[in-house]
């Protein structure tokens, strides 16, 4: 499927705003859970490497909340030294 989008000039002139639109348009759908890393990948053109990059680049993974971070901090406590 192609899909055209009409841009305001100022935007137009952006080195890249077609690749700009897709990042953005595959970031949010990998934010809302409706594109897997294997989806963001493929519609990016990139390997699962590059993609995992992509997305700490872009998006903060590591958003636990403070209950999780405790749990896991509990359960590092009882690890044998």
């Amino acid at each position: 499927m192609q899909i055209t989008v009409e841009l305001p000039e100022d935007i137009a002139g952006h080195p890249d705003p077609g690749r700009e639109a897709l990042e953005a348009l595959v970031l949010q759908g990998y934010e809302s859970r409706k594109l897997t890393q294997f989806d963001v990948g493929r519609l990016l053109g990139l390997s699962r490497i590059q993609t995992e990059d992509f997305l700490a680049r872009h998006l903060d993974l590591f958003d636990y909340s403070t209950e999780e971070l405790e749990s896991e901090a509990d359960l590092l406590k009882k690890l044998p030294r």
